[in-house]
């Protein structure tokens, strides 16, 4: 059960940011945000917006469409931010450390559809879309973040 999707208009690449700051005082650890969404969307910037605000300064934030992983140290823990796009499939996520990574803090997982059908139980689901020059997010939380206020 869950409660939602709550959508959110994106005026442009600030707003995708801001989203994504307002997000990260909600994950602890544990807890996943699932990033949904086509190429050039916005699933990156989003990133960016949550890894600064959870670490609370501006941080070099690469993209890990290559290492598959990029690793951040807050004051609340450490959050791994994942990029699943060059997976094969669901069986590849144990050598990345997927798993591993909930039990050191939380997780932001670009193309969550590489997971197959395991989600976290703790998890926001959000879908970044663009029609035109509107860009939404539609978000939805599951487990202890089901109801979401921010």
């Amino acid at each position: 059960m869950h409660l939602g999707p709550f959508r959110r208009p994106l005026s442009d690449s600030d707003a995708t940011v801001d989203l994504g700051a307002a997000l990260a005082p909600l994950l602890q650890r544990c807890d996943g945000l699932l990033l949904f969404g086509d190429l050039g969307a916005g699933k990156t910037t989003l990133a960016r917006g949550l890894i600064h605000a959870w670490v609370g300064q501006p941080v070099e934030t690469p993209s890990p469409t290559y290492t598959l992983v990029q690793t951040y140290d807050g004051p609340r823990g450490v959050l791994a931010h994942f990029d699943l796009y060059r997976l094969r499939g669901p069986e590849d996520l144990y050598e990345v450390g997927l798993y591993e990574s909930f039990d050191e803090g939380a997780v932001v997982i670009e193309w969550p559809e590489r997971l197959g059908g395991w989600r976290p139980a703790n998890r926001i689901e959000l879908r970044l879309s663009i029609d035109g020059a509107e860009r939404t997010a539609d978000i939805a939380g599951f487990g202890r973040l089901e109801e979401l206020n921010f």
